[in-house]
């Protein structure tokens, strides 16, 4: 069978100001109808140029070679319109950030329609009740609704659906997706696969899957590419390369992803030394070589070629199967530290942060009837609604959760840069949640975070060195003639060299803005830091190498963190006791033992499913929920009476583990031998 899609020695080249950087060096791949193929790797490997190349989308700077055959059609020697017709009507394409794909000022439906009336000539009557099929058809519970909302009145597992029915809509034959997952929970993350994999049977649609995620290719791709600095490194099906991966790379890729479970907290992340080339040439040799162990003096002789049997698991090195395991996990050999409650630095009490509507724009929502007006909203949403926790010096709690469930705000009233509405803060005896502003100096040294985007975090004005010194400034902890070596000092603690206070964010890679993030937490010498999704935006070998410097600065300095994330495994990594929240309240904590072994909250069990890729839990209701009962009863499959009219309590399962479910205290007062219904949750 002819292949749909075959991409033959395909170069790209940006012209940049340092000369001519080759993003992709003789690239071939083929992909047949109804195949997935997933290709993987890190940021700068080349995976998002070659997409572009394929949808003619890359830059005027950018310059291509080989050859990309569609349906029989080389696309990069049609002529414009004709290509832009191929594009617009055959091959659809899914991006990353659904908040930037899809227009702010067009409603939802009308850009879903569009591509209907622009490449098959449908009326827009009629492309508008197909927008809203399409919508229904991607498991949005009230589609014409949605068709009549804006980009921002949607969440963002709702964006990303509206964008993958954008690119459906003319029934193409192949489906390119850029990073679709990477920007979303577990639970919509899971929900979404399942969306793919059902599009699949039904439509034989083509996937060319792109993504750092390699759990994710895992369960969607027939067969997997991964790149490294240009090149394909190897490729063959997904079961043999990430069953059994050839390359050192490849091998340090999978390596470097966290384990769920408890026990994978005694040994340090495997990640891979050294940092990705810029733009190595062909006859250097081996691309991977500067940042491989195996290295000799051969694999810098000249360019290795991949191979393999055609159809089979080829892979770009001369030695791959005289390889064994690598890297290994190193045990880590710090004692197990026991933390009483009397001693805790930070205890938070019964704490609210609510949000009022009530006066601006805010005070306006739109409302979905037939003709389409705006209304007064005079609700209130409770961001944070009644938590209480304690964290001891050196400890690190997990806070895990949905977007949207309150995990960022409860961060930020904690720090007092959001004032709480009611309850307590108090950091080292202090109630710091009283205090004027003027009077948080102190606290504001010793309480540090860490942010999600460092991206926009870092002032692109200043230089790193201007960075980490304007905190030993602000506090005047160092004199000026001592900055310039304090901040070198800074450098080396998060394994940076000290040449890099000269240079900008810009120049930087993700993980090395991190490490400077967190050398700029460091500064104050703080002894609590709060780590908001520090590491959902890295490469996994990358996000390795950051918790494992995470653990280590714990270990060196004391340091307590509460680390903000929705990705479970990353927080078992690195946490001695993990909360969950949901909707602004904890519904389970506990040691990490105690939170990822059963009995669970119904919710947990639902995260944890999401991440083995078992069936997800129902989406998101939009909406605040009916007040009184149990915040997760519209979602949760174990549902009773009481959950209608009683909030549930955290109800202690052990000394160290309480969970916040009416099924926990059916459990206690029923007889043995009886059967509570729904308990499988629990068991």
């Amino acid at each position: 069978m002819s292949p749909l899609l075959d991409v033959r020695d395909l170069t790209v080249r940006y012209a940049g100001e340092s000369g001519i950087i080759t993003a992709v060096r003789d690239v071939s791949f083929a992909l047949h109808p109804g195949q997935a193929l997933g290709i993987v790797g890190e940021s700068g490997s080349g995976k998002s140029s070659i997409a572009g190349a394929i949808l003619g989308l890359l830059g005027a700077n950018a310059e291509t070679a080989g050859k990309i055959i569609f349906a029989g059609r080389d696309l990069s020697t049609l002529p414009p319109a004709q290509r832009r017709a191929v594009l617009g009507s055959e091959i659809g394409s899914v991006f990353q950030d659904p908040f930037t794909a899809l227009n702010p000022a067009i409603r939802v439906g009308q850009q879903i329609a569009e591509p209907l009336v622009q490449h098959r000539r449908v009326t827009p009557t009629a492309a508008a009740k197909r927008a809203i099929e399409l919508l229904a058809e991607m498991g949005i519970a009230r589609p014409a609704e949605a068709a009549r909302a804006f980009p921002h009145q949607l969440s963002g597992g709702m964006k990303q659906r509206a964008l993958i029915a954008a690119a459906l809509a003319c029934e193409p034959a192949l489906l390119i997706l850029d990073e679709p997952t990477t920007a979303l929970d577990v639970t919509v993350e899971a929900q979404i696969l399942d969306l793919l994999a059902a599009l699949r049977r039904r439509k034989s649609v083509s996937l060319l899957f792109i993504s750092h995620n390699l759990g994710v290719i895992r369960r969607v791709c027939d067969d997997v590419a991964v790149m490294y600095a240009s090149q394909m490194v190897e490729r063959g099906a997904t079961t043999a390369v990430l069953g059994r991966p050839l390359h050192p790379y490849s091998k340090g890729l999978l390596a470097s992803l966290p384990p769920l479970a408890a026990s994978a907290r005694r040994f340090r992340l495997p990640s891979i030394p050294g940092q990705m080339a810029g733009s190595p040439k062909p006859e250097a040799g081996c691309v991977f070589s500067p940042r491989c162990p195996f290295s000799e003096a051969r694999c810098n002789a000249g360019p290795v070629d991949i191979t393999g049997p055609a159809d089979g698991h080829q892979v770009r090195c001369w030695k791959a199967d005289r390889i064994g395991a690598w890297p290994l996990p190193e045990p880590i050999n710090t004692p197990e530290l026991i933390f009483l409650r009397g001693n805790a630095l930070l205890n938070v009490t019964e704490l609210r942060k609510t949000f009022q509507a009530r006066s601006g724009l805010a005070a306006w929502r739109f409302s979905f009837a037939a003709r389409p007006r705006l209304s007064r909203d005079t609700g209130e949403v409770a961001a944070v609604d009644g938590v209480s926790l304690a964290l001891s010096p050196g400890e690190v709690l997990g806070l895990v959760g949905e977007s949207g469930c309150g995990k960022s705000t409860l961060g930020r009233v904690v720090l007092q840069l959001l004032r709480k509405t009611s309850g307590s803060v108090e950091f080292d005896g202090e109630d710091v949640s009283q205090k004027p502003e003027q009077a948080l100096k102190n606290f504001r040294r010793q309480a540090q975070i860490v942010f999600q985007n460092v991206g926009s975090s870092l002032n692109p004005r200043l230089s790193i060195g201007e960075a980490l010194a304007r905190p030993l400034a602000l506090f005047n902890l160092v004199p000026p003639s001592g900055r310039t070596a304090r901040v070198e000092q800074l450098l080396d603690m998060v394994r940076l060299p000290k040449t890099y206070r000269l240079r900008y964010p810009h120049q930087l890679s993700g993980g090395e803005r991190q490490r400077v993030a967190i050398a700029r937490a460091l500064a104050t010498e703080p002894r609590f830091i709060v780590c908001d999704e520090p590491v959902s935006a890295l490469d996994v070998s990358v996000q390795a190498a950051v918790v494992n410097l995470l653990a280590d600065l714990r270990d060196e300095f004391g340091l307590s963190y509460l680390f903000i994330s929705h990705d479970l495994a990353v927080v078992a990594q690195l946490s001695d006791r993990i909360a969950v929240m949901y909707r602004g309240r904890i519904c389970e904590t506990g040691r990490t033992e105690d939170v990822l072994a059963p009995p669970f909250h119904p919710y947990t069990k639902a995260l944890l499913a999401s991440v083995a890729h078992e069936a997800p839990i129902e989406l998101e209701q939009a909406g605040p929920v009916k007040p009184g009962g149990c915040p997760f009863r519209p979602r949760c499959p174990d549902r009773m009476a009481v959950c209608e009219t009683d909030t549930p309590p955290l109800h202690p399962m052990s000394a160290t583990h309480s969970i916040a479910c009416h099924l926990t205290t059916l459990k206690q007062g029923t007889s043995s031998g009886s059967v509570v219904p729904g308990f499988a949750s629990f068991r």
